[in-house]
């Protein structure tokens, strides 16, 4: 299983991507800080898709690259993380 990748190491249209998806979504400073807090323990993902739930938004990822931000009533696929 590989480890998520920091920031620096996506792509720079993915970062963009992500970037504008959390502005469109409305996640907030505490969201960030709390997605922050995790990214920092360098978690283990699967090699396909996943995500994680954070209450007010889910994280969707392939492999070590995360893809997008959902709304809590969106529907995410892969496994939970």
């Amino acid at each position: 299983m590989p480890r998520l990748a920091r920031w620096d190491a996506f792509p720079p249209a993915l970062r963009r991507h992500l970037m504008e998806r959390m502005r469109e979504r409305g996640i907030g400073l505490e969201d960030l800080y709390e997605l922050m807090h995790w990214v920092r323990s360098a978690p283990l993902v699967p090699d396909g898709d996943w995500y994680k739930d954070f209450g007010t938004f889910k994280l969707c990822g392939n492999g070590a690259l995360p893809k997008t931000f959902l709304l809590p009533g969106q529907i995410a696929k892969g496994q939970k993380l």
